[in-house]
């Protein structure tokens, strides 16, 4: 069984866990696609730490590292940077492309979510 990282609040996922962290979770998942030379992906990572832990046990959030995990970055056709994919039951119900106001994720992540 793959080990959960948290980041704060965040989960981390790779390559190699992906498939248990995300796809068979039993709340929504949102994974947020992102780099390190990427500043706006900087820019909504606090964002995303606080709203992991309003949203508490109801879903998790999780980062996903797209240099270091080029698999599911392609098998998931992110182009742009940040991503946001809201899973549910191991499909994508939503996306959110790049950096928004803290409100704006709030909301979307909510509606995608079914929350």
């Amino acid at each position: 069984m793959p080990q959960e990282t948290t980041v704060g609040s965040l989960t981390t996922v790779t390559d190699a866990t992906f498939a248990e962290l995300v796809l068979t979770s039993d709340r929504p998942v949102v994974v947020d696609f992102w780099a390190e030379w990427c500043p706006p992906c900087k820019m909504i990572e606090k964002s995303l730490v606080e709203l992991a832990q309003e949203f508490g046990d109801r879903m998790v959030i999780a980062k996903l590292n797209s240099d270091e995990n080029p698999q599911v970055t392609r098998r998931y056709q992110v182009m742009s940077l940040p991503t946001l994919l809201v899973f549910r039951r191991g499909e994508v119900v939503g996306s959110i492309v790049g950096s928004r106001p803290k409100l704006h994720l709030r909301q979307s992540l909510t509606l995608h979510a079914g929350l």
